[in-house]
């Protein structure tokens, strides 16, 4: 059997997103995952797969921090010697794909967004630059979750062997099954998602200050990343939005909402815009690659420029306004379009199609 090394930063987002992709190896292949946390571990353990802990700082560049990274990377490569190499986000991609390259091991790197990175200037955005075109020079195959992205790395040189574009991470349909829309009388317009700026939860706060009422919620479903705690404790305590927590499984979250909202600045493929819409909810986001890609202007959700907290209003308001039978159509037309479009099957296909190609070159 080959052997498969997985590099990811989180052991939720490799379980609830690419959970598929990591059967469909395992099936074929001996799979080593090297991850930072332990919060689906014991899943992806009694799958069949090897877990390495490897600590990882997800954000900021920090030399000796990242050179650290470099140097487990290094060690795993040459105690585990595989036959290829599977990375997801940035520091993954960029010090994962280094030394594979370095130790000639084919790998496949995954483009799971780019943040504010590029709209740096200066030295800053020559650093990046740099270090990506170092990090993926060497890859069998790039994919990106949006073609706004590979344009970007398009534009900027850095490039790999190949690319393909697929639809973010795909959707699980039986995971994320069709749930008839809520019947009350309530309005819960569902954050999902970690508490920062870029975000969009200062957006989504100004929403909450001026729509809610006692038939119109505002729920926060996410981690605080973020220096926001206070702020959100402040706006709770006067009624204006309800914390929920961090909870591994979304699910139960999504059907109770009315709509969801995903105000982000930046995304690869929006995970909970198109987890949404599987569930059969209308939802309220960002007219930015990486969402608008999930959703139809009017049919299945509204979109507004993200930063203008003016607009997202606008875009609530317009959504408070359709009766039950408008919003329940609007579930309905979204789940469709997941099943034709969103599939999580069809980019696991694309994924194996890769290995299988790689792998046969061995």
């Amino acid at each position: 059997m080959s052997r498969v090394l997985i590099l990811a930063n989180s052991s939720g987002g490799l379980y609830d997103f690419r959970n598929e992709f990591v059967e469909a190896l395992l099936t074929e292949n001996q799979v080593f995952i090297s991850l930072p946390d332990e919060v689906k571990t014991k899943e992806l353990l009694a799958e069949g797969a090897q877990i390495i802990k490897t600590p990882i700082h997800r954000r900021g560049m920090n030399p000796l921090e990242d050179l650290k990274l470099c140097q487990s990377y290094r060690r795993l490569m040459k105690q585990l010697q595989p036959d290829l190499v599977v990375t997801y986000t940035i520091k993954p991609n960029i010090y994962g794909g280094l030394q594979a390259a370095r130790m000639k091991i084919p790998y496949i790197s995954t483009i799971t967004g780019l943040g504010g990175a590029f709209d740096k200037t200066g030295l800053l955005l020559q650093l990046i630059i740099r270090m990506y075109r170092v990090g993926l020079k060497k890859a069998a195959c790039i994919f990106f979750q949006n073609a706004e992205n590979r344009n970007i790395f398009r534009k900027f040189a850095i490039r790999g062997e190949k690319d393909r574009l697929v639809m973010g991470s795909g959707v699980n349909l039986e995971r994320h099954c069709y749930e008839p829309y809520p019947e009350e009388e309530e309005t819960h317009f569902l954050f999902v998602g970690r508490v920062m700026k870029e975000r969009g939860i200062l957006e989504f706060v100004d929403a909450a200050e001026k729509l809610h009422s006692e038939k119109v919620f505002f729920d926060i479903l996410g981690a605080c990343d973020e220096d926001y705690q206070e702020m959100l404790d402040g706006l709770e305590s006067r009624g204006i939005i309800r914390q929920l927590g961090f909870h591994t499984e979304v699910h139960p979250y999504l059907t109770k909402a009315s709509a969801i909202v995903v105000a982000s600045f930046h995304e690869g493929m929006s995970n909970t815009l198109i987890e949404a819409a599987a569930t059969g909810r209308p939802v309220i986001a960002s007219n930015i690659s990486g969402c608008m890609e999930a959703f139809e202007e009017g049919k299945t959700g509204f979109g507004f420029t993200p930063g203008r907290s003016e607009e997202l209003i606008a875009a609530i308001e317009k959504f408070l306004k359709l009766p039950y039978e408008k919003r329940s159509e609007m579930g309905q037309a979204g789940r469709r379009k997941m099943e034709e479009e969103f599939d999580r099957k069809l980019v696991t296909a694309a994924y194996m199609e890769e290995v299988h190609r790689i792998l046969a070159d061995r």
